[in-house]
């Protein structure tokens, strides 16, 4: 089964780091990649430009808008995600805890479904 695990940091707290926390992040992420990619759970995934970058799209009696940002303020934001193929909902479940942003934010798990 694929789980997309989604991953919602606060921006603050990265910027909070030092330069060497912030290297011990990224290559936290990068132990973390090679570790799925080696157990074959690796789907894909991918880091988010930071929402100030966000266009959100609505469409309202057949006519489109746009506005500027995300489609909620608030101070965590979607910041990247990894697809996973996990035999069960407890495996993927371990992998988000895993995850160097579960320290200080939250890690949405959900199921994929097939197109």
């Amino acid at each position: 089964m694929k789980y997309m695990l989604l991953i919602y940091t606060n921006h603050e707290n990265w910027e909070s780091l030092t330069e060497a926390e912030g290297a011990e992040m990224s290559a936290a992420y990068g132990t973390f990649t090679e570790g799925i990619i080696g157990t074959g759970e690796f789907v894909s995934g991918a880091p988010l430009d930071g929402p100030e970058t966000a266009t959100t799209v609505r469409v309202r009696n057949g006519a489109r808008s746009t506005t500027d940002g995300p489609f909620v303020e608030t101070k965590e934001h979607l910041a990247g995600y990894y697809i996973v193929d996990c035999a069960t909902l407890d495996r993927a479940l371990d992998l988000a805890a895993e995850l160097p942003d579960a320290k200080f934010a939250g890690v949405e798990v959900r199921p994929v479904g097939d197109m």
